[in-house]
């Protein structure tokens, strides 16, 4: 896993109401437009041409699979902030408060007395 790129991904979209709210509607075709228009650019001027999701990497995006994420070296807090902000309020309406979140850590249980999984390149 690129976990850089997967980690861009997260922090960007996050950061952009319309990129969340996209990611919301359509996480498949998001995730494919965000790597063509924003996960080529490396900074303001520099492009690169190597960096690409692998097809777990896209198929766990487009699924918004946070576990998988999770598992496989993705920051944790990159991983549940941009979660939350897809589904707390959705979660808070149905189900009350935090509940978004307490679901996050049910679903991560297993990883209970594990060592965090590695985030190195």
């Amino acid at each position: 896993m690129s976990t850089y790129y997967v980690d861009k991904f997260l922090y960007t979209v996050d950061r952009d109401p319309e990129w969340v709210w996209r990611y919301q509607e359509d996480p498949e075709a998001t995730v494919e437009e965000w790597e063509k228009e924003v996960g080529q650019w490396l900074n303001d001027v520099e492009q690169t041409s190597w960096l690409t999701f692998t097809d777990e990497e896209r198929r766990a995006l487009a699924a918004h699979d946070y576990v998988w994420l999770f598992e496989h070296g993705a920051h944790f807090f990159l991983n549940l902030t941009l979660f939350i902000a897809l589904y707390d309020e959705q979660y808070a309406r149905e189900r009350g408060p935090l509940s978004f979140q307490r679901e996050f850590a049910t679903r991560l249980q297993h990883w209970l007395g594990k060592d965090y999984p590695s985030v190195a390149l």
